[in-house]
């Protein structure tokens, strides 16, 4: 596995923290914070526990599975995908798009969990909720080389519960990338939704995250 292959699945890694202490977030002034503290007790669960779930990648896949639903919006994330598609789908090509995404998201999260190495994670002193509804929370993780990686997520209030909208690796915008895979994929089948659904598989590539981005 590439050294960028194993970055862009280190993703995963914050992501479920992030999953497993928002709940505990929301009743909190301070989102930023509470991460802070829940990290190092959620890395030593995970970290002691690699061997067996690479035994048993389906118990793996179900707590994935679980800490994506309580902590990302599908739906909102599948329409911005869609892009300028999405007024023109089906409410069935809708939610079929959103839960093939989701599928897509556990499959490659559950194995960049156990197979990322890293040195440290760090929550950083950033605002947490800028205004109204949308929230930010900045992270790096820190490679076994030394190499630092910032993760910034976005998230949207929707009654009353915060949910990850979006996700900034190394500058690069994921969530625009994979629009414009999407957009890519629907010229290329002359907009036949099933085709594109059906054949979805977002990538990043590894130059593209090697360079970063300015987003």
């Amino acid at each position: 596995m590439s050294k960028f292959s194993s970055f862009f699945k280190f993703c995963a890694l914050s992501l479920l923290m992030l999953s497993l202490v928002m709940t505990q977030a929301q009743a909190q002034s301070s989102p930023v914070q509470t991460i802070r503290d829940s990290t190092d007790e959620l890395m030593s669960k995970i970290e002691g526990r690699r061997d067996y779930f690479q035994q048993h990648p389906g118990e793996l896949e179900a707590l994935v599975d679980d800490s994506l639903d309580d902590i990302a919006d599908f739906r909102y994330i599948g329409a911005s995908v869609m892009g300028r598609y999405f007024r023109n789908a089906s409410p069935k090509q809708r939610s079929r798009f959103a839960d093939t995404f989701r599928q897509t998201l556990i499959d490659t999260y559950a194995k960049g969990l156990v197979t990322f190495d890293y040195r440290d994670i760090r929550v950083l002193d950033s605002q947490g909720v800028s205004s109204g509804d949308q929230a930010s929370v900045d992270m790096e993780v820190v490679g076994t080389n030394g190499q630092v990686y910032p993760v910034s997520y976005s998230l949207r209030e929707n009654d009353g519960q915060w949910k990850v909208v979006n996700v900034i690796v190394n500058g690069i915008n994921l969530g625009l990338t994979f629009r414009n895979q999407f957009d890519q994929a629907m010229r290329d089948n002359n907009r036949d939704y099933d085709a594109v659904i059906n054949g979805w598989s977002p990538e990043v590539g590894t130059d593209e995250l090697e360079q970063g981005g300015d987003a």
